[in-house]
Parts: C-alpha cells; structure tokens; sequence
C-alpha cells in the first residue's frame, strides 16, 4: 500500500482543487499513469502513478480544496481488491436502486416479470462507476443517471455533468404573463379609450426553455480576475497607439521563409520580429523595462519578454528569457514549445514566473485595436492587432498597404508620455525597415 499524494506547491501557491480524478478504485494503473487532476491559481498539476498497482481508495472528491502533500488516495499492489468506499450519502444507502426516485420524484418498481426496466438497468451500471462527488448531487437531487449525458473519460459522468443536469431539472413553473393593458384614463370615452389602448403592443410570453447555470470560476480564471482588478487600482494606466506598415516585414518573411524552415524547421513568424523589435527598444528606454516596488525603481539588466497565449483554461503568460541574446529561430521555437504545452495544460509555474515586458496579439482573432492591461509588476505591455490593407500616403503617392495598429499600454506612475511614445515609434521603425534590427543599426 501507498499514499497518494499532492504534488508539492511552490510559495506562492497555498491550495488547490481537485479536478478530476482519471482513475476509480479498483482500477488497474501503469507507472506514469495520470491518476488526477489538481488546478491552482497558476496550472493545472497532474498526480501521476509511481509504480504498477491497483487504486484502492480516494479520500479526496472531485471539487475539493487540497493542500500540499496532502493525502488523496491509497494505492495498492497489482491483484489487490479495492477497499471499500464509504458512502457520501445516508440516501445512497438506503435501498436497491430498483427503489430510487426518478427525477420526476416518482419510485421506479420492476415491472411484471421481476426485472428492471433496460433504462434503469443502464442507469444502475452507470451508477457503480461514479466518483463520490457525482453519487452525492444525484442522490440529492434525485437525478436519473441514465439520462445524464457524460463527457467525462471513458464515458463517465463528472461532477460538472450532474450539476448541469440538475440545473435543467430544476427548470419550469408558471408560464410567463406579459404586462396587461392599462386603465383608460378617467374623462375619456370609450371608444378614445380603445383606440388610445390598441397601438400598444402586449407582451409575449417566450416561446422555448430559457436555462440559466451557474458555475463556479476556476481558480485560474479568478486568480486572472483579482490580478486585472488589482493593476487597475494600483497602476496609473495610459495607452499610447500607432501604426506600422508591414509591407517590409512580410517582404522579409517572403523571401527567406523557405530558406529559414529548410535551416531550422521552424517558420519564421511576425512574434519573432517584434520580440527582436521590442528588445532593442527596452535596450534604449531602460524605464519602460523597470518595476515599481513600494517607493523604489527596480532596474532589470536583462530583458524576460512575456508571450500571452490564450488557452481553454483563460490567459497565460510564459516567459522567453534573455531575449537579447536570442536569434529568430530560437524565438519561434521557444514560443510553439509554449503554445503546445499552453493547449495540452502542461505549462509549468517557472514557464510563468517574472518577466519583465509583454506582448499580446489581438489580431490572431480579428481585434483592431485595444488597450491592453499590463501584467504586473511589469510596466508596459504592447500590443498587436490585425493587419489590414488600406490605403496611405507615400511620398506624395495614395497606395495600398497592409497596416497594424500597434498600442502600449504603460504605467504612468514611471514611465511618462514621451518616453513611451518614443519607445513605440523605435519599434515601428525597426519593423518598417527590419534590415536595421537584424544588423543592429
């Protein structure tokens, strides 16, 4: 026998919750198989298996708060009999399931020949493979598992699917009346009175289900919340804008792309230019590269550029460090590495730790423009948005260009206009003209 337990948190991480469990007692597991789930405010951790075994037991459900190190289960050897659970319910144990209500709040009884109808017999198989959290909303909520829709692995029903289905159970009542006609106003006879009411339109009750459901944040979507809310008490927060023609940049990208995948298997992207762009620039304007701390200036003599990247489970922010000393290719290596490990949930807390600037891009979605939200405690953020072709003026000449707005949103408590203003004119002209910035001109 073995514990199962929490993986180790870093300092800033006191608790977590239980997401899910991939494994259920009595369960055969391989070494490095991923047993649970865990999110904190930051990732998602996954509990792997340490050995060959069986899961004996959990002591901790699905949507429970779980410390560092603590217990959440029991491991056993290989052909060991699970322990026995106990029940998360008085109501789980009091009769056969041929006796359980139905959602309707109805006692199911076997029919003629003595056995359960086939619904319920699917329903009572269903009901063996579910987790304690899952027994303890059905049971409290007289569900049907049988009509559950399941999305969790291997067709299980999660928590999240039986509180959805309580929710719509829970839908219904009178049906909706609109506001009835008013009172004709006294003096009016009654034909001004009817002809005064008719031009006005009576409500109509709605037609169809109007469902509601409320789901708690996940802990990475609230601590996401708490850090916007505090920049914008905190920060003194100013967003500065231009705009950049990109002709000379996707002229680049064009004509050595094919060189550039053949010599490093990797494309060469627009993020690459403006990390190498937004570095020279921090080189020039050290200010735009510091952090406040109290009534100090922190001055960082090295450039950590943080990504963001939009994953399903909210915004996160890796960390590509030292910068200055990157080239291209290792630039865009370095962010499909982030962006593949973003979408699968494997980023770390030390991929997310620091930095000291940050690129966001819109335009991946559309946005045309926006402002930004800087990531404390840094001090500037830019952002990208879409290109669009429109027309500009040339030396003299109206032509069509493909153009992005580009905005820096800073804190103005230390860096002020001109600085940031000069900061964002530096990386249009290193992108207007990237011949420049390769050769650091």
């Amino acid at each position: 026998m073995a514990d199962i337990k929490v993986p180790v948190f870093s300092e800033s991480v006191s608790e977590g919750t239980l997401l899910t469990w991939h494994k259920q007692p009595g369960e055969a597991v391989g070494r490095g198989d991923v047993l649970a789930e865990i999110e904190t405010d930051k990732v998602v951790l996954e509990v792997t298996a340490q050995a060959d075994g069986v899961l004996q037991s959990v002591a901790k459900n699905e949507g429970d708060t779980v410390l560092s190190e603590e217990v959440l289960g029991v491991m056993g050897d290989a052909g060991s009999a699970p322990a026995a659970q106990a029940p998360a319910t008085t109501e789980e144990t009091s009769g056969p399931i041929s006796n359980e209500k139905s959602a309707g709040g109805t006692a199911v009884q076997p029919d003629s020949t003595g056995t359960q109808p086939a619904a319920q017999t699917q329903g009572a198989e269903r009901r063996e493979d579910l987790s304690p959290a899952v027994r303890k909303v059905v049971a409290e909520n007289n569900l049907d598992v049988s009509q559950i829709p399941a999305t969790g692995p291997r067709g299980n029903i999660t928590k999240q699917d039986a509180l959805t289905a309580q929710v719509v159970s829970a839908q219904g009542g009178g049906t909706y009346q609109g506001p009835q006609a008013a009172a004709a106003p006294a003096g009016l006879r009654p034909t001004q009175a009817a002809a005064k009411a008719s031009p006005a339109p009576v409500a109509q009750a709605p037609s169809g289900p109007r469902t509601e459901q409320r789901v708690p944040m996940t802990r990475i979507r609230a601590r996401i919340a708490e850090r916007l809310k505090e920049v914008q008490n905190s920060a003194a927060l100013l967003t500065t804008f231009n705009e950049v023609n990109m002709q000379p940049s996707m002229d680049l990208r064009k004509k050595y792309q094919d060189q550039f995948v053949a010599k490093h298997g990797v494309k060469l992207g627009f993020m690459s230019l403006f990390v190498r762009a937004a570095t020279e620039a921090l080189k020039a304007f050290p200010l735009v590269n510091a952090s406040i701390d109290g009534k100090d200036i922190i001055y960082h003599g090295f450039y950590d550029v943080g990504i963001a990247v939009a994953s399903e489970r909210g915004l996160v922010v890796p960390i590509l460090r030292d910068t200055d000393g990157m080239g291209l290719a290792t630039i865009e290596k370095e962010i499909a590495g982030y962006a593949a490990k973003a979408r699968s949930g494997k980023l770390t807390m030390e991929d997310m730790s620091g930095g000291t600037f940050s690129i966001t891009n819109g335009g991946t979605f559309g946005s045309m423009l926006s402002t930004p939200i800087i990531n404390a405690p840094q001090s500037a953020i830019l952002g990208m948005h879409n290109i669009i072709e429109r027309p500009i003026a040339v030396n003299g000449q109206v032509v069509i260009a493909p153009m992005m707005y580009l905005a820096l949103s800073y804190d103005h408590r230390i860096i002020d206009g001109k600085e940031a203003v000069q900061f964002l004119v530096m990386i249009k002209n290193l992108l207007e003209d990237p011949a420049r910035m390769l050769l650091e001109l």
